[in-house]
């Protein structure tokens, strides 16, 4: 079964049947008629004139990064059904508390988005650089010394690490503890005493 979620809406528009069969598929020779069939013309882009470089973008958030800050009135300040303040101060402190939300953002990113811009881009930079010129060329020195590195580990594991590891297991091999019924009984002592 398929859920709700996964379902789109399609909304059926004559227009973009005919332009659907202008660029369809000839059909198969069987069944096409005698007739010769007119080529389909290529699509032409709409002409837009180039944006100007310093013209604002028509949508400063394209992605939408910041849908969480969309924050209207009715968001932070509403009244219960029952009490209610005059007409004229809740319209006054709709309108005040509006205008002062968009001014101070204007008057602090009037002050602060420069600054904040240049730190972002010097940070970024700084990272793509790192990246470009430390990360990537370390991990590539890494995959291409790796096998000398690991021969050498092999190497030292072999002469320094596993006569020691083998000296011990030697020594500890010949350990053996038995327990007779005599040790097992003030064990049981201790158990069912605690």
């Amino acid at each position: 079964m398929i859920s709700d979620e996964c379902l789109v809406e399609c909304p059926i528009d004559d227009d973009e049947d005919e332009v659907q069969l202008a660029f369809s598929a000839p059909p198969p020779p069987e069944f096409a008629s005698k007739a010769p069939t007119p080529s389909p013309k290529p699509p032409t882009a709409p002409a837009t004139p180039a944006p100007s470089p310093l013209a604002p973008p028509v949508s400063r958030d394209p992605f939408g990064i910041n849908q969480h800050l969309k924050v209207e009135v009715s968001d932070v300040l509403a009244e219960p059904a029952s009490p209610h303040s005059i007409d004229q101060v809740w319209f006054y402190s709709l309108h005040s508390f509006e205008k002062t939300r968009v001014w101070s953002y204007r008057i602090l990113s009037l002050l602060l988005a420069v600054p904040f811009a240049l730190l972002c881009g010097v940070s970024l930079g700084l990272l793509a650089c790192l990246h470009v010129w430390f990360v990537i060329p370390l991990g590539q020195l890494t995959h291409t010394f790796l096998p000398c590195v690991r021969s050498v580990w092999v190497c030292a594991v072999n002469v320094l690490i596993s006569p020691v590891c083998t000296s011990l297991a030697l020594c500890c091999s010949h350990v053996a503890i038995i327990l007779s019924n005599k040790d097992w009984q003030p064990l049981k002592a201790d158990k069912e005493g605690v």
